[in-house]
């Protein structure tokens, strides 16, 4: 009689337990929250067709030679408004999973916790897209931004994956929050970080007192680096590019990881 040992490792699903059902699963969940469309898809869009109507004249130019008028700054600030509270929502619903019992269904399937992880970092990926594509549509369609394809596509580009960011600043935020309360905090805390992160003003000065104390909080590199592209001048040539910027990014992003990678550790032991 012959005995057959079987490598454990044969019995891991692939891509870690995520199949399509469970991804499409997951990305409707997201897209019924109601509260979350609204300030993701709608407050973005219908921000900033009131503050693009308001510009007039000379006013709506962001310099001689630029090509960006003053409407594609603040289509661009929208958008990232949108994408960071798109992406944060999507991260932060994992609170509401932890309450209702979701996550301790998913412990009994092949799913493996980091893969879920990642799975949640990509819906809300794909969420921010929707959020941003959906504020740089209505910018083009009403003729109110002006920033030529090249800066708007990479515009748009910095913006989705910089709000990777806050992906991982909704996870760390779902496991340490309650769930009745996450969305309920985490809303007013990001319009202040939008408000001290440049995205509801006009450029920061950096030297002023202001941009000090803004450079120091989490939206500020994301902003200042999603709207670089729209420094393009005639000549072909844009504003000098700030690696204080991408550093911000990179220091608050390891902040919110390292705070989710803990929260989830200490939630998944209880489980």
């Amino acid at each position: 009689m012959t005995t057959t040992v079987i490598d454990p490792r044969a019995r891991r699903a692939p891509l870690g337990g995520v199949s399509p059902t469970l991804a499409g699963i997951e990305l409707r969940r997201i897209l019924r929250n109601r509260r979350t469309m609204i300030f993701t898809l709608i407050f973005p869009v219908v921000m900033f067709l009131f503050i693009s109507a308001q510009i007039k004249g000379a006013d709506d130019s962001m310099g001689p030679t630029v090509i960006a008028n003053v409407g594609a700054y603040v289509m661009v600030s929208m958008a990232l408004y949108g994408a960071v509270m798109a992406t944060t929502s999507a991260g932060a619903s994992v609170s509401v999973e932890r309450a209702s019992g979701w996550s301790r269904q998913l412990r009994l399937t092949p799913l493996r916790p980091t893969a879920y992880v990642l799975l949640k970092v990509v819906l809300a990926l794909v969420v921010g897209a929707l959020a941003t594509s959906v504020t740089f549509a209505v910018g083009e369609l009403t003729g109110s931004a002006h920033l030529g394809a090249g800066s708007a596509l990479l515009s748009a580009a910095l913006i989705i994956l910089g709000s990777l960011v806050f992906a991982a600043f909704g996870l760390f935020m779902g496991y340490l929050l309650p769930s009745e309360n996450a969305m309920q905090f985490l809303g007013p805390v990001l319009a202040v970080l939008s408000i001290f992160g440049g995205i509801f003003s006009a450029p920061i000065d950096p030297s002023s007192t202001y941009g000090q104390i803004a450079s120091l909080t989490p939206i500020y590199g994301l902003s200042q680096v999603a709207h670089w592209p729209l420094t393009l001048t005639t000549s072909g040539t844009h504003d000098p590019f700030d690696i204080s910027w991408v550093i911000n990014m990179v220091a608050w992003g390891a902040i919110f990881v390292a705070g989710a990678v803990w929260r989830f550790r200490k939630d998944t032991a209880r489980v």
